[in-house]
């Protein structure tokens, strides 16, 4: 009983939260990730009053399959906008800019971490170099989503921003696979170098195969029924069964491999709404009842966030190192590939500083690399620091670069006139 009273306090306080940080002109999202700060083990949970916030982590842990749910609603959101009428105009130029802005930033994170590597010695040995610049490709897709549907964002920015936060995830994973399987073999001397980079190459291509089927039967599924009502539950079904079918291990000549929700459910997304024709107005309606899962993702993300971590001074001293040349990666990645596809200038100027959100594919990552013992120890804190900069900072950055590209649109004084004179009725009324 005290989890759902904890559910419903921590959806009401994002909510609520909203109204202060809309006052404050940032983000929906960032309010949500505050409202999970305070209503985590750091702040109310801390009290210990049975409900009131979430006392442990391990509460927060509890509610993990409530996380992995949102994601795949987000991931299937995604891939909804890979339409071929869109890809066909950006598709090439999104392939360039995705690969060569994550290679460039793992590059870059690379060598300042090695830098950092010749003062600190073996507090900051190569294996760990390794695995913090590869994971340092990834960004966060469901940030970056959630800000573009607060303020219905519209623009060369934005078509193109969608379609390389979900390829970065795919390029992560690969460049993950190398340096990760390096690391395991400088640490162990023993690992199979081939069978590391065989598990998550086989994991990309197994969560495409099993995206695109479940696409084609949701498509195919679809025709039987009528109304709107049983097509939206058939979809959820579908979406939820994606992220359960994506959690299983495929075994494979001795190598294990499993599936990436987020690949499996952006597929299943792509595939959809480019087969089913009454894709766009379903996933209309589906914007609207998803919201609340949405905030409580979100709210949950908060709660689990680590602040502990800023005790330890070499994490935080390697972590502003990470972040720094990890935001200088992406944007200037993002500027040298716009640049070299001839984008928009606005799209050059402006995307870098839109992929600097990073959080669950990175987390994901960090837990692969414990492998490495103490260091992947390490690794862990310094990517939860970063992730607790980067959530807290990033929504608002984006907003802020997608104003500036003219992608969200300020409201004219008569919307705005409008709007006041409804709630002046709504209040009258009361």
């Amino acid at each position: 009983m005290n989890a759902v009273l904890s559910v419903g306090v921590a959806l009401l306080a994002g909510l609520l939260l909203t109204r202060l940080f809309t006052r404050l002109k940032l983000p929906d999202v960032t309010a949500y990730l505050v409202a999970g700060v305070l209503v985590g083990p750091y702040v109310l949970g801390r009290l210990g009053i049975p409900g009131l916030g979430f006392a442990t982590s391990e509460e927060v842990d509890g509610l993990r399959f409530l996380s992995d749910i949102a994601l795949g609603f987000i991931a299937f959101a995604i891939g909804s906008e890979f339409r071929l009428s869109s890809l066909k105009k950006i598709g090439k130029q999104a392939v360039v800019v995705g690969i060569v802005q994550a290679v460039f930033t793992t590059l870059l994170v690379c060598v300042f971490l090695f830098i950092l590597h010749l003062f600190l010695g073996e507090k900051l040995p190569v294996p760990m170099v390794l695995t913090l610049s590869a994971i340092a490709a990834a960004t966060a897709p469901a940030a970056t989503l959630m800000v573009v549907r607060q303020y219905k964002a519209k623009g060369v920015v934005t078509e193109m921003l969608l379609p390389v936060v979900a390829l970065d995830d795919a390029v992560g994973l690969v460049l993950f696979a190398v340096n990760f399987g390096i690391a395991m073999a400088m640490v162990s001397g023993t690992a199979s170098l081939g069978s590391m980079l065989l598990a998550p190459i086989l994991e990309i291509v197994f969560s495409l195969i099993l995206g695109t089927l479940l696409g084609w039967f949701l498509t195919f599924l679809e025709r039987f029924f009528n109304s709107n009502k049983n097509r939206l539950c058939l979809m959820t079904g579908i979406v939820v069964l994606s992220v359960g079918l994506s959690q299983l291990k495929v075994h494979l000549g001795g190598v294990t491999a499993g599936m990436s929700p987020l690949l499996v459910c952006m597929m299943l997304g792509t595939v959809f709404c480019n087969a089913c024709p009454l894709s766009e107005d379903l996933m209309e309606r589906e914007d609207h009842w998803t919201a609340p899962i949405y905030t409580l993702f979100f709210v949950i993300s908060g709660a689990a966030l680590q602040l502990d971590v800023f005790r330890d001074v070499a994490c935080v001293g390697i972590g502003i190192v990470y972040i720094l040349s990890r935001c200088l990666g992406k944007y200037f990645g993002a500027r040298l590939s716009t640049g070299a596809v001839h984008c928009d200038p606005r799209v050059q100027k402006y995307l870098g500083v839109a992929l600097f959100p990073q959080a669950g594919v990175a987390l994901g990552m960090c837990l692969q690399a414990t492998a490495l013992g103490a260091q992947g120890q390490l690794i862990r804190s310094i990517i939860l620091f970063s992730v607790l900069i980067y959530e807290l900072t990033g929504p608002m950055m984006t907003k802020i670069v997608l104003t500036k590209s003219g992608d969200i649109q300020p409201k004219s004084p008569e919307v705005e006139h409008r709007r006041q004179l409804k709630l002046e009725k709504a209040e009258g009324k009361r």
